[in-house]
């Protein structure tokens, strides 16, 4: 395929078809033998929402293609062993067209906030970083409804070698999207409440650093994050989460080292292992305030072997026992 077929302006339309080995054995299901089309007055389970956009990447000079990723995911969760206790549903997939991302997170907005107000967790399979900002909207949108009188405390747990707090006045794209929502929070007299686990000094420029410390921002590098440090980490969530009543959890994969991560539109030279986050989100997950999950980044014209694919569909089947 050429980079054009490749970019933004991806219109693929057909469904993706859910395949795989079936065995004979008895308790062998794996995902595709079991995932359904999402209806309405279904039971409560988990959504898979594909946000096949990479437009924000383009317009952050990143490397394109991960448009095609939400597919790619789910072929790679097709063949995972089915032990989670919901339903799982798929919602289909979101599509960019050309230069309207504002109406694409608009459109991932209002189906986030329809599978939340069904009674699912969504999870949304970008596309590029710009995701965040539709899954955040949805969620917005959702509190919103509930007619609160008290603000709620949503906490965004992004695991990322990037900030992503790009000023959003100039341009929307994969590098604002928490810029975007700090200034919505402000907005709507909500705390902003951000962390950013992952970090790499050497992706962020100082005026990026001092964007988070201005928003409060927690942030940790990379190479801070070590099995060594594991509890501190772990401790330190639990601190931000305490003061949250909801979470929203989103990985760039981009997080982790380019030799376990090669597919991704911007490689890291370090990266923080499988190691250290897999048991970050199963701790993240125990506190029963996660509400919805967001992956991004992924760029299956880079994915040798498939192998950052799996890697996203890892992540998914733990974040779903």
């Amino acid at each position: 395929m050429s980079n054009q077929d490749l970019s933004s302006n991806y219109q693929e339309k057909r469904e993706f078809q859910w395949a795989g080995r079936i065995d004979p054995e008895a308790n062998s299901l794996r995902w595709h033998q079991v995932i359904k089309p999402v209806i309405s007055a279904a039971e409560n389970g988990y959504a898979l929402i594909g946000f096949c956009c990479d437009l924000g990447v383009s317009q952050n000079k990143g490397r394109i293609g991960a448009a095609l990723a939400p597919n790619a995911i789910r072929q790679a969760l097709a063949n995972l062993s089915y032990i989670q206790k919901k339903p799982l549903y798929d919602a289909g997939n979101v599509h960019c067209l050309a230069n309207q991302l504002d109406q694409a997170q608009a459109e991932l907005g209002n189906q986030v906030q329809t599978h939340l107000e069904s009674g699912h967790f969504p999870i949304i399979l970008g596309g590029g970083h710009e995701v965040a900002y539709g899954s955040w909207l949805g969620f917005s949108q959702y509190l919103q409804a509930q007619h609160s009188k008290i603000a709620p405390k949503v906490g965004i747990i992004n695991f990322d070698a990037h900030f992503d707090l790009r000023d959003s006045s100039h341009v929307h794209s994969s590098g604002t999207p928490f810029h975007q929502i700090a200034y919505q929070s402000k907005a709507l007299n909500w705390p902003f409440h951000y962390a950013c686990l992952g970090v790499s000094q050497a992706s962020n420029t100082q005026a990026l650093f001092n964007t988070a410390d201005s928003l409060g921002v927690l942030a940790i590098q990379d190479h801070l994050m070590t099995t060594h440090n594991l509890f501190q980490i772990m401790t330190q969530i639990t601190e931000f989460i305490d003061q949250c009543d909801h979470i929203y959890l989103t990985v760039d994969m981009d997080v982790f080292p380019s030799s376990q991560a090669p597919g991704v539109s911007a490689p890291a030279a370090c990266g923080v292992g499988i190691e250290i986050i897999e048991p970050l989100l199963r701790h993240i997950k125990a506190t029963q305030k996660l509400r919805l999950f967001d992956i991004a980044e992924l760029n299956p014209n880079f994915d040798r072997d498939h192998q950052t694919a799996r890697l996203a569909a890892r992540l998914i089947h733990t974040l779903t026992l």
